[in-house]
């Protein structure tokens, strides 16, 4: 589901250099307009659209991606509401970008993914039309960290396997929370991840190239879903490698930057 473009990860990491994914990988075709709040981001080139990554509407104008999925370079527009990218079913929305309401996060370094700080705000050119196919995505508290096991899903339309085809109809997979004393053990993921971040799945299911910027979907005791994660990369050997799960920007890390640039544009 990660779409990390190759340029950007090639951090010297040993044999597990992270790697832009794409769609989700062992997962399964989600129920119609089950996650309302998922978007697809798409580039322009030669006069036709193509998804490149995923998002989340936290506001009627707003979506949340990663940061690597932006380049100041590329024209845009978000597809909300959509489904089956192959077919044209009625509640899609397609709205354009303007060029100047790409907001990256300031620290992040497109040469060094592992540093963390990726993530993004799209600012859209109009406010979505909210109904049943499509609402705002609550996100958590600041500072929240959700326990390891802890049952979220990935939905995207990331490649359904390492090196494999986009998916048409949009996908989901359960990968449950990968805690930070795990995820950061020398043989897992190591110094690569930061507390910055979170890490779901791994092994069977994981996100994969086109998956990026998507998020990944927690429930709450209320029954509300929430987005944790704004998924960001992959291990380079694969992306469903085993000990490598699927690193996540940990949303609640980033709250009030998220609130600040939705204020101040």
């Amino acid at each position: 589901m990660l779409r990390l473009l190759t340029s950007l990860l090639l951090v010297a990491l040993g044999k597990s250099q992270p790697h832009p994914s794409g769609r989700v990988v062992n997962g399964e075709d989600a129920v119609p307009y089950s996650w309302p709040w998922q978007v697809s981001l798409q580039y322009e080139r030669n006069g036709a659209y193509h998804h490149t990554c995923g998002g989340s509407l936290v506001a009627p104008n707003w979506v949340l991606t990663a940061g690597h999925c932006i380049s100041s370079s590329l024209t845009y527009q978000v597809v909300l509401g959509e489904y089956d990218r192959s077919v044209k079913e009625g509640p899609e929305q397609v709205i354009p970008i303007n060029k100047g309401d790409l907001f990256v996060h300031p620290k992040w370094n497109s040469n060094c993914v592992a540093c963390g700080n990726d993530i993004a705000l799209i600012k859209l050119s109009r406010s979505a039309q909210l109904g049943n196919a499509v609402q705002v995505a609550s996100l958590p508290p600041a500072g929240d960290i959700l326990p390891n096991g802890e049952p979220c899903y990935i939905s995207g339309w990331g490649r359904l396997y390492t090196n494999g085809p986009l998916p048409n109809k949009l996908q989901q997979a359960l990968m449950p929370m990968v805690d930070y004393k795990h995820c950061s053990q020398k043989d897992w993921w190591g110094s690569t991840v930061k507390a910055t971040m979170v890490c779901a799945g791994g092994d069977l299911q994981s996100g994969c190239n086109g998956d990026s910027g998507g998020p990944l979907n927690c429930p709450t005791n209320a029954g509300i879903w929430q987005v944790h994660g704004v998924a960001s990369f992959v291990s380079s050997l694969g992306c469903n490698t085993l000990q490598k799960p699927t690193v996540f920007t940990r949303v609640s890390a980033f709250t009030d930057w998220i609130k600040q640039t939705i204020a101040n544009n």
